[in-house]
């Protein structure tokens, strides 16, 4: 006795797998791509009124740190530390909306845990 497959199950099938996996893997290499342009490019931000500016890249690495030396007080160390953790993390919101942006615009919206 010969097995019956449901129509469209045949011999056309393999070819939308095929088709389906060739278009996931397409994303993924504009995925890659995108993600190494980002660590690529720079992130900056002021804290303070200009008394704290930092730039970092999309790995997160500090590039520079400009202190005005008007907020340098002994005195008051933790403002300028709270100072310099504020910008840095500032940058980083810069980051990652850049990032969500394209990967969103990318991918159409769909989110892919991990990514970015």
């Amino acid at each position: 006795m010969k097995a019956r497959l449901p129509q469209g199950m045949g011999k056309g099938s393999s070819g939308n797998m095929n088709q389906m996996l060739k278009q996931a893997q397409q994303m993924q290499n504009k995925i890659t791509a995108l993600q190494e342009d980002l660590e690529q490019r720079e992130f900056s931000a002021s804290v303070g009124g200009g008394a704290v500016d930092i730039t970092i890249n999309g790995k997160r690495e500090v590039l520079s740190l400009s202190i005005k030396p008007e907020v340098v007080d002994p005195d008051d160390v933790e403002m300028l530390q709270d100072l310099v953790m504020s910008a840095f993390n500032e940058a980083v919101h810069n980051l990652d909306e850049v990032s969500d942006a394209e990967m969103s615009e990318l991918t159409g919206g769909v989110s892919f845990p991990g990514l970015v």
